[in-house]
């Protein structure tokens, strides 16, 4: 059948993954229904089978995988210990005197959590519950209130240390440590895009992004603000300058680098006297379960690539990019276009699993630089967390959104930071030295 049954077997995975069933029991349940139709047809080659069992073993001792529930403790311990909500609170007094100052604080901020946490989450829910009531309370309008925050939270897909640029960095093959250094600039300016979009809705529509009032800004004095500033913004930059620049500098790896900042996370929450074993226990089961859940994803995701290969279907899909007009670059726009649409209905992860074995040989066929394709994929899935009707960080906005804001506010408010992440997409796709530069000098 060349390759036909293991198209099926792609469709048929798609089509289930819309129902909303657990993604590690899709995946389980469509390999097992393809590779027994396989065998009853003939088409199927056992050499794949055979090495699933190293597969599987080969991802429980992978050690770069490691860093994964590391920062994830890190983001959590971080979160628990109220860090993200004294750094949102004293970033909007810094920065509130101005037009958009609060929103350009939560952007901020939301760089800030993402550097140092990664846990989108986290990042998302922290800051509605803090900053969205305070921006409404000074009239911000409630669209743009809502597209700030979640944008602002989504920031550490990109952000180093990213967990999705950990996953693609297994799944292509490629350093995780040159993944990190080629994200740093295209997720800045990701940053620096939605910085001067908020001035210039300061400068055109100022109503929408009003300054917080003179009489509350005299209320602290600026010795009080300095010393809170200090406090409260010095530690978590030196913990992100502590693991990033030991990770860049090649003086720890990323497991390694993940190691210290849990460490770190810890420290900073006993120095704040908020280190308690209920924090810890809550923070421990929350990495167990959120780590449980990736690696059963990726084992069910290499079970399902290895039949799929045994069903000639990656040969099929090479054969069908081959034919396709504008040869490389048709082929990396075609897929960051799928993975965009796809981003509607599904979570990264499972785009991630699922797709990128899928594509690789057709990628390194093309040869596309592998880096810079991941990075494309990381600015493309990251805005699965905000396109409407499943985007995962707007359902945890919604979940703690105060009363009055409705799911359209949120829609129409994220609009316009998807596109502006399509913009930083197009750049960086049309200038690939933005991503390769760094990891070129490292």
């Amino acid at each position: 059948m060349d390759g036909i049954l293991g198209l099926a077997m792609f469709a048929l995975l798609m089509v289930l993954l819309f129902t909303g069933l657990p993604v590690a029991y899709v995946l389980g349940g469509v390999t097992l229904l393809a590779g027994g139709v396989g065998l009853a047809l003939g088409e199927f080659n056992f050499f794949f089978l055979q090495a699933l069992p190293q597969r599987i073993f080969g991802i429980m001792q992978n050690f770069t995988l490691i860093a994964i529930p590391f920062f994830i403790f890190m983001g959590l311990i971080l979160e628990r210990a109220k860090i993200a909500e004294d750094l949102l609170t004293t970033a909007g007094l810094l920065f509130g005197r101005l037009k958009g100052g609060i929103g350009l604080s939560v952007v901020g901020i939301g760089a800030l959590l993402a550097a140092s946490t990664g846990v989108i989450g986290a990042s998302v829910v922290a800051m509605g519950l803090i900053s969205l009531p305070v921006m409404l309370n000074y009239g911000y309008g409630k669209g743009i209130a809502s597209g700030i925050v979640v944008s602002a939270g989504s920031l550490g897909q990109i952000l180093p240390p990213s967990i999705v640029l950990i996953v693609l960095g297994d799944q292509l093959g490629v350093s995780v440590v040159d993944l990190f250094a080629a994200a740093l600039i295209p997720g800045l300016m990701l940053v620096g895009a939605y910085i001067l979009f908020l001035a210039g809705l300061a400068f055109v529509r100022p109503e929408l992004v009003p300054a917080i009032p003179e009489s509350e800004r005299s209320s602290i004095s600026t010795l009080e603000l300095t010393k809170r500033v200090l406090l409260v913004m010095i530690p978590p930059l030196l913990l992100i300058v502590v693991v990033l620049g030991s990770i860049f500098t090649g003086f720890a790896t990323p497991t390694e680098a993940g190691a210290v900042g849990a460490i770190g996370a810890m420290v900073l929450c006993l120095l704040r006297g908020q280190l308690r074993w209920g924090l810890l226990r809550q923070a421990l089961d929350s990495t167990a379960r959120f780590t449980s859940m990736i690696l059963f994803i990726l084992i069910g995701a290499t079970a399902f690539a290895l039949v799929f290969r045994a069903l000639d279907g990656d040969w099929l899909i090479r054969d069908l990019m081959a034919m396709m007009p504008g040869g490389a670059a048709g082929f990396v726009i075609l897929t960051l276009l799928a993975i965009f649409i796809l981003g509607f209905f599904i979570d990264f992860f499972e785009i991630v699993f699922i797709l990128v074995p899928v594509l690789l040989p057709a990628a390194v066929m093309y040869e596309v630089d592998l880096i810079w394709y991941a990075i494309l994929m990381a600015l493309v899935t990251q805005t699965s967390f905000l396109t409407p009707p499943f985007g995962f960080a707007l359902f945890y906005l919604r979940g703690v959104a105060p009363k009055g804001i409705t799911t359209i506010d949120i829609y129409r408010g994220v609009v316009p930071f998807i596109a502006l992440q399509v913009v930083v997409v197009g750049i960086v796709y049309i200038f690939p030295e933005i991503a390769l530069w760094l990891p070129s000098i490292r």
